[in-house]
């Protein structure tokens, strides 16, 4: 029940391929750009919840009566607003998240599009050798 066998020629050639300083620098710098990656869609993903809970809030806040306070939390402390100053402030917190959004979202796709090229360019060189895919 041994199954082992006998490399092609080809098979046997291709992992003879020599890592270079240059294709070690491609391979680390892949390596941090899919660690940054994994950050970013953690993060973004922590953002989406949140700006799903203000947009419940801001529903929420619409349907309160506007002369009764409201607790609304800042950093770590809750305060009590006035049911306007409140609207603006969630609106306020909405934007902010809104562009954190966008910001991480163009960062993703620069990390994909570097990670992209520099996948041509190791998989050109090593083919099976390497594996770039999770």
């Amino acid at each position: 029940m041994n199954n082992m066998r006998m490399l092609a020629e080809e098979e046997e050639n291709e992992d003879a391929n020599e890592v270079t300083w240059e294709d070690q620098q491609r391979i680390n710098t892949f390596s941090k750009l899919n660690t940054r990656l994994r950050g970013i869609e953690e993060r973004l993903e922590e953002l989406k919840q949140e700006k799903e809970a203000l947009d419940d809030l801001s529903t929420e806040l619409e349907l309160a009566d506007e002369d009764q306070p409201v607790l609304y939390k800042i950093g770590e402390s809750f305060l009590h607003l006035p049911q306007p100053r409140a609207m603006k402030r969630l609106d306020k917190d909405q934007a902010a998240i809104t562009s954190q959004l966008s910001e991480l979202s163009a960062t993703a796709e620069q990390c994909e599009k570097e990670m992209k090229e520099l996948k041509v360019t190791l998989y050109a060189r090593f083919g099976r050798a390497i594996n770039l895919d999770e």
